[in-house]
């Protein structure tokens, strides 16, 4: 008997390995700067090509569609969101068209889209000059600055008064934040919702609280929120219309939210699940793993087992001084907290760390588990404090914070708009997307 022929763009091996282990047969599709070895066992056939060539893999998959049908195309990786919504149109599959999928990559077109559908209004400016901004600060109190597409916080720049604003406008000239936009800064606890979709039918699987630290870059998640039954339903509500309205029709979505005063707002979407091991805080506390369940759409029936809530989980991210990592101490200690399940030291000594400018600046994790949500935040914060990462100043630290948003951009090997790419230059798209 032929096994099920999937397509999957991007991931770890890991992530591939979950695939393998449902029996299909696995054509996977990945840039060569990320290629991992441990996937070879897991695939039929491995291609390092990159997924952001549009042209060059829309005519790769054609080819191999036609040699041998896929039954899907996957991906749970941000950076191949919009190449997976326009394979699947154009192979004529089953899954998220070009459509939601850009949607739901494309800040201002979802925001344009949930403001005249009436889904949690948000005052929005796109592309503002420096006195427009300036003059949307003063309207609305303050303003969060930002790429129009991205994920990780990357580019986020928060406003709190329009005294803020002239520095605000000369880092974006700095970082090189050439398409933009800005949104009244909402004010309120921070969310977002976990969802699964098949056939159009969603099922909000869990909501999650996150820690920021009243910046833009998150510190700790924690999973089920605290949260009333009254803002509950009206989170829910509001999520499964934003669903709708955008046409998910399978799989997985991470819906940010702030649960402001004047009820919930939405501050984006994606149609994969959630970051920051928030796929395994959902695992520990519902049981459903939504990258598995992704993958189970190929298998037709139901694919997501019921949720069941059991306690709760945190994680809590490790964060330093920047500089030059000169020792590492206490994950053993961290590792032998209670509650914790997991401790993950991203640093060694040498390695460097930079002011938190987006996710990928973190140093690491620990996730602890507890009967309720206040005490897993508690313990996993608690473990963490265990650990000591020393610093000491960096030769070239300077130079190192003028990053702009187009280096950082190159060390991941990503551009975020592969549409554009494909008709401009590597450069000149990861400069001004």
């Amino acid at each position: 008997m032929t096994a099920t022929r999937v397509l999957i763009l991007g991931g770890k091996a890991g992530i591939i390995r979950k695939a393998s282990a449902l029996g299909f047969e696995i054509v996977h599709i990945q840039k060569p700067s990320a290629f991992d070895p441990a996937v070879v066992e897991h695939c039929a056939q491995l291609l390092l090509v990159d997924y952001q060539d549009v042209p060059t893999v829309t005519a790769l998959v054609r080819a191999l569609h036609e040699q041998r049908p896929f039954v899907r195309v996957f991906t749970q990786t941000e950076a191949a969101q919009v190449v997976a919504g326009h394979l699947t149109e154009a192979l004529g599959l089953p899954g998220n068209g070009a459509r939601t999928t850009r949607l739901l990559h494309d800040k201002p077109a979802l925001r344009a889209l949930l403001n005249e559908r009436g889904i949690g209004p948000v005052p929005t400016v796109v592309g503002p000059t420096h006195d427009e901004l300036r003059d949307f600060v003063k309207t609305h109190g303050g303003a969060v600055l930002k790429p129009t597409m991205g994920s990780g916080s990357l580019g986020v720049r928060m406003i709190t008064s329009p005294d803020e604003t002239d520095a605000a406008w000369a880092w974006r000239q700095e970082f090189g934040l050439g398409t933009f936009m800005a949104e009244q800064r909402l004010i309120g606890d921070e969310l977002s919702v976990e969802t699964f979709s098949a056939g159009g039918r969603h099922t909000v699987v869990a909501v999650t609280g996150k820690e920021t630290g009243g910046g833009a870059v998150e510190l700790g998640h924690v999973v089920p929120a605290p949260l009333t039954d009254r803002d509950r339903a009206a989170v829910h509500a509001m999520v499964l219309d934003l669903l709708d309205a955008v046409g998910l029709v399978d799989g997985p979505a991470h819906t940010e939210l702030i649960l402001t005063a004047d009820g919930p707002r939405v501050v984006e979407s994606h149609s994969r699940r959630g970051g920051d091991r928030i796929n395994e805080l959902v695992r520990l506390v519902h049981g459903v793993d939504l990258e598995e369940a992704t993958y189970r759409l190929a298998q037709g029936g139901d694919p997501l087992p019921t949720p069941a809530t059991r306690g709760a989980a945190a994680i809590r991210f490790l964060v330093a001084e920047p500089g030059v990592v000169t020792s590492v101490a206490g994950a053993a200690d961290a590792e032998s907290a209670p509650g914790v399940v997991d401790v993950d030291v991203q640093v060694g000594q040498g390695d460097t760390v930079h002011e938190l400018r987006w996710s990928e600046d973190r140093c690491g994790y620990v996730v602890a588990r507890a009967e309720d949500a206040a005490t897993a935040v508690r313990l996993a914060a608690e473990a963490a404090a265990r650990i000591t990462i020393t610093t000491e100043p960096a030769t070239g630290g300077a130079e190192a914070a003028r990053a702009t948003l187009g280096d950082l951009l190159e060390e991941v090997d990503e551009v975020l708009d592969p549409f554009a790419a494909a008709t401009t230059t590597p450069a000149a798209a990861t400069r001004t997307r």
